[in-house]
């Protein structure tokens, strides 16, 4: 599938998707984690009229809103689908709910519970489906449509203690103490993570992203069995399903780690969090594989010259290589719009 359509006769080009698949482009194409949500004052003004997040993500009008909403006010050259990484484990059967002040919880927690207790909702996911072709119909031809999800160990985390933590410790002893019963849950969300991704690329998503948030938590050998090999195995089924779509992997604290993910996943890009020196990745990962990121949150937040600098460092650590300018982790709520105005004008001059 190529970069450029054709429309009525007019070629359009979606420059996020053509860095994706190796093109290299200067400057570089934008998007930023997080971008559709509380920082943005229509975000805020939806949420009090509709209620909760949750019952938002399942409103497929009210979640294709919310995911154009950062593309109608900046024209950011990516739109990232509004939904969350939990929504696969409540598919799967367990309870999720979101707590003011608290995050997610989800009940039964699987290591109390065996993954047999839990009982499947058959069309749980419909609504996101329906989210993504309403998305599809409204967004700018040139803007690329993300879809994303999490990645079995993250998402194995929440199911397993129920709860999001610092050192995710509940989850790792069971993966010591009993990696049969975790390699279930891992095979188990392998399958239905590639099923739900391959229904957004066919309802209409240009690309995917594969979130491991919590993946800086484990060990050398723990990372190997946990993440590359279940992420080379999506990988590679989704290639198989769709091998024009590509693939962005973020194992988010992996460091040192991540040259070999990038080599044995198979992934398309890697996103680099905040914490990654933008000249070692360059260094260090496959040549001429794109690479997504990473400018530091904080950085966004305090503005003037401090973001100037740390835009500038980023883009001149990657003087050859295919890079989309993104953040090294989500937004956080308390970005002034004008920041963002700020990082765009100094991205696109």
């Amino acid at each position: 599938m190529a970069t450029r359509h054709e429309n009525a006769g007019q070629v359009i080009d979606r420059p996020l998707l053509a860095v994706l698949r190796g093109e290299r482009r200067d400057p570089p194409p934008v998007w930023l984690m997080r971008q559709a949500g509380r920082y943005l004052p229509e975000y805020r003004a939806l949420r009090a009229e509709k209620g909760g997040f949750l019952a938002m993500a399942y409103d497929s009008d009210a979640a294709a809103e919310i995911t154009l909403q950062p593309i109608r006010r900046f024209g950011f050259d990516g739109a990232i689908l509004f939904s969350d990484i939990l929504v696969i484990p409540h598919a799967l059967g367990q309870d999720l709910r979101f707590e003011a002040g608290e995050g997610p919880r989800l009940s039964p927690t699987l290591v109390d519970h065996a993954l047999s207790v839990l009982e499947p909702v058959a069309d749980r996911l419909d609504p996101i489906y329906d989210t993504v072709r309403k998305v599809r119909a409204s967004l700018p031809e040139q803007t690329t449509f993300l879809g994303f999800a999490g990645s079995p160990w993250t998402v194995a985390t929440y199911m397993v203690a129920g709860q999001g933590s610092r050192e995710q410790a509940e989850t790792r002893r069971m993966a010591y103490r009993d990696p049969a019963a975790f390699g279930a849950i891992i095979d188990t969300l392998v399958d239905a993570t590639v099923d739900y991704l391959s229904k957004q690329i066919q309802a209409g998503v240009d690309a995917v992203q594969l979130f491991d948030s919590w993946s800086g938590s484990l060990a050398p050998r723990e990372f190997e069995r946990w993440v590359i090999a279940p992420t080379a195995k999506m990988v590679a089924e989704l290639r198989r399903r769709h091998p024009d779509t590509p693939i962005i992997g973020f194992p988010k604290g992996a460091g040192g780690k991540l040259p070999a993910y990038a080599r044995e996943t198979g992934v398309s890009a890697v996103g680099l969090d905040e914490t990654v020196d933008p000249v070692w990745a360059n260094a260090s990962l496959p040549e001429n594989l794109p690479v997504q990121g990473n400018l530091d949150p904080m950085a966004l937040l305090i503005g003037g010259d401090a973001l100037d600098a740390a835009i500038d460092t980023i883009r001149g650590a990657f003087p050859t290589r295919p890079h989309v300018f993104n953040l090294g982790h989500g937004i956080t709520p308390d970005v002034p719009i004008a920041h963002v105005e700020q990082l765009l004008g100094r991205l696109r001059g």
